[in-house]
């Protein structure tokens, strides 16, 4: 009898090895050196700083394949201070898609937020832009999936779906849990892409659960919403992009002042902005783009009366780009003017330089 169950615990064991074995993994390491020199402006002659800097990243790869064809990878970055930048663990099924679990940028609304094409940086490089925090409270302590590609009459289709049980953008440690959260509960997000020839459109949204009422007017805190959409068109050499963002915070007291810099979800009202570019790639080492952006905070308040919270305030970025590639080596510069920035319209207006020699390995 024993036998007897020796051998069928063997017989068990040696199905669940060949249904769920790894074969040998691989591992790499990868990595980016960037020197930049920023110099702007702020007002009319006043220097606001000259500086030089220096970034360093190093980024861990690897992964396998199960024997049923499952993969499965994992990506971690360290910035200079070893600190972890971004770091995520996705299994990709033959058939059913794949699953992402990730800190720092695992969340879906990465393939949304300012998805114009540029020749270098986002326009958030300068300023924290709403479009940059659309979703981002579902950085960490989430669970992403991935749907296959799918084609309806000649279009691609792809869809997100995300979860955290709490939405409040906090990490975990190894092994460990993310620190409890009174004020946010579950957080959801949502995205979907289509791509028809050279045109892509994207649409992506993405709600958390406020758990307590605000502090200082004993009003409930509403549920916060985030949406995004954008479309971009290729043809040949020319890339052309327009995009949307929307930000409620669900604050529904305590308007921010619009004669003062405006923090997203630090008081009531709305966030709306818009982006468009274009970009052309003058051949295989040297691209060009323009950008121009709108960021609109709307205090939602309509009293004549009001005094300090009565006017909306729309801060705009212009940004012409370029950038040059040879190898692993890269030449990059911006230009970027700013009015109103951070949506504070006594702010003097900015005119940001920068220029960035690249090198990865």
């Amino acid at each position: 009898m024993n036998n007897i169950k020796k051998i069928g615990l063997t017989a068990l064991a040696g199905s669940l090895v060949s249904l769920g074995s790894a074969s040998a993994g691989e591992m790499s390491v990868s990595g980016a050196i960037n020197t930049t020199l920023v110099f702007g402006e702020q007002g009319i002659g006043n220097t606001s700083g000259r500086t030089i800097g220096t970034d360093r990243d190093v980024t861990f790869s690897g992964g396998g394949e199960l024997d049923n064809g499952t993969t499965f990878s994992m990506s971690t970055t360290l910035t200079d201070a070893y600190a972890v930048s971004g770091s995520t663990t996705t299994i990709t099924t033959p058939s059913m898609g794949s699953f992402t679990l990730g800190a720092s940028n695992g969340s879906a609304s990465y393939a949304y937020d300012e998805e114009v094409p540029v020749a270098y940086e986002q326009v958030s490089d300068v300023i924290t832009t709403t479009a940059n925090v659309i979703g981002n409270f579902m950085d960490n302590n989430h669970v992403m999936y991935t749907s296959p590609a799918m084609e309806l009459m000649g279009a691609g289709i792809t869809a997100h779906l995300g979860y955290s049980p709490q939405a409040s953008d906090g990490g975990a440690g190894d092994g460990s849990q993310a620190s409890y959260s009174p004020t946010w509960g579950s957080g959801v997000e949502a995205g979907l892409t289509v791509t028809y020839e050279g045109l892509k459109v994207g649409v992506y949204g993405a709600e958390r659960e406020a758990t307590t009422p605000n502090a200082s007017t004993g009003q409930q805190i509403g549920d916060e919403f985030n949406g995004a959409w954008y479309a971009k068109y290729t043809m040949g050499p020319v890339s052309i992009g327009y995009s949307e963002t929307y930000l409620d915070g669900g604050i529904t007291a305590n308007l921010e002042n619009a004669t003062a810099s405006v923090a997203e979800r630090a008081g009531g009202g709305i966030f709306t902005g818009e982006q468009m570019s274009i970009a052309f790639n003058v051949n295989d080492n040297m691209s060009i783009s323009y950008t121009t952006s709108d960021e609109t905070y709307d205090t939602q308040d309509d009293a004549l009366t009001a005094t300090t919270n009565d006017d909306d305030v729309t801060e705009t970025i212009d940004a012409i780009q370029v950038a040059y590639s040879m190898g692993g080596m890269s030449i990059k510069a911006y230009n970027m003017e700013v009015s109103n920035p951070n949506h504070d319209d006594n702010a003097p207006d900015q005119s940001i330089t920068e220029i960035a020699l690249g090198f990865a390995f």
